[in-house]
Parts: structure tokens; C-alpha cells; sequence
């Protein structure tokens, strides 16, 4: 009888363990909510995305195990004037037809000063880039801010009117999230 109690004893330590285990190594997983907001702004140049979406597991104490994938619908740009968001959709700015999307995939989540830096590859008009986006997470809300520089995606020209435009690109997020579990 002490046999099978101690082997019982084990097993339910066992247990305990791995599935504290699975636990610790997962990270908490986020829904979007509506309510998120994208801005850019550069000279000569402001607006928003209104289409957001992807899937974000981030926990501030297991930073190894969070991950992000969000991706930008390049169609929802908007200005504030239809001429634009026409041109800005175009093959002359971001080819939305060719390249609908703006992607971004982190790798690592570190801790800062401030808040957070997520470091990933940013796919935006058929170039890749590794980024790092400063930001904080309160509240349920993911708020950042970073540049952007333009010419290196190859969005835009410097001919005509797209030299106006600033190079480097101001991007403000506020992403509100709901846990799923």
C-alpha cells in the first residue's frame, strides 16, 4: 500500500510539473479589438490604416515565448482625400494591386527602459526589413510609435510630386486587445 501511495505521490508531482511547464512556456494570446488606430505622418503627408489584423501572443513575464504576425490591408489607407488615397494605392506609391499587404513578424521581445522593443522583419512592398518597434502595453493596449523610411521599401519615387513627401515616415499604434485563452 506505501508503494502504490508513493508511486501515486510521483505521478501527481509528475503531472504538476509538466503541466506547470506548459503553462510558463506559453504566452498570453491577444485578440484585436476594434478601436485600434495606425497613423503616419511625414511632410506633406498624413493618414491612417483602417485595416488591421493577425495574431499576437505577448506576456511581459515570458517575452521569450511572445510573437506577433500583424498584417496591414494597404487598401484601407486613408487621407482624408480621395485623390490621395488613389495615388497612394497606385503603382506610383504602394501598388496595392501587386502588394495588398504590409506584414510584420517579430523574432524577440526585449525589455527597455520605457516599455517594450519588438524586433522583427517588416514586408512592406516587396522589400524586407528587420525593425524594432518601441512600444508599451497597459491596459490591454498596445501603444508605439517608430519611423519609417519610405525610400528604402521602395514606396514612392523622388520625381514630381513624391518629392514633397518626407522620406522618413512617423508610425503612431494603438492596438486595444482582448485575452483569449
Amino acid at each position: 500500500m506505501k508503494l502504490n501511495n508513493k508511486i501515486s505521490v510521483t505521478v501527481l508531482i509528475g503531472a504538476f510539473i509538466m503541466l506547470s511547464a506548459f503553462a510558463i512556456n506559453n504566452a498570453m494570446n491577444w485578440q484585436i479589438q476594434s478601436g485600434y488606430s495606425i497613423k503616419f505622418s511625414g511632410k506633406d503627408i498624413e493618414g491612417d490604416f483602417e485595416k488591421i489584423s493577425g495574431e499576437i501572443a505577448f506576456d511581459a513575464n515570458n517575452l521569450p515565448n511572445s510573437k506577433m504576425n500583424v498584417n496591414i490591408d494597404v487598401t484601407s489607407i486613408a487621407t482624408g482625400n480621395w485623390l490621395k488615397n488613389r495615388h497612394a494605392k497606385s503603382d506610383k506609391w504602394f501598388n496595392a494591386e501587386k502588394f495588398p499587404i504590409i506584414n510584420f513578424t517579430s523574432s524577440n521581445f526585449t525589455k527597455s527602459n520605457n516599455g517594450y522593443l519588438v524586433h522583427g522583419i517588416l514586408d512592406m512592398h516587396g522589400v524586407k526589413k528587420l525593425i524594432t518597434i518601441p512600444f508599451t502595453f497597459q491596459k490591454n493596449l498596445f501603444n508605439g510609435s517608430f519611423k519609417v523610411n519610405r525610400v528604402d521599401y521602395g514606396v514612392g519615387n523622388l520625381e514630381g510630386m513624391s518629392k514633397k513627401v518626407s522620406n522618413e515616415i512617423n508610425i503612431t499604434i494603438s492596438v486595444p486587445v482582448k485575452n483569449i485563452k
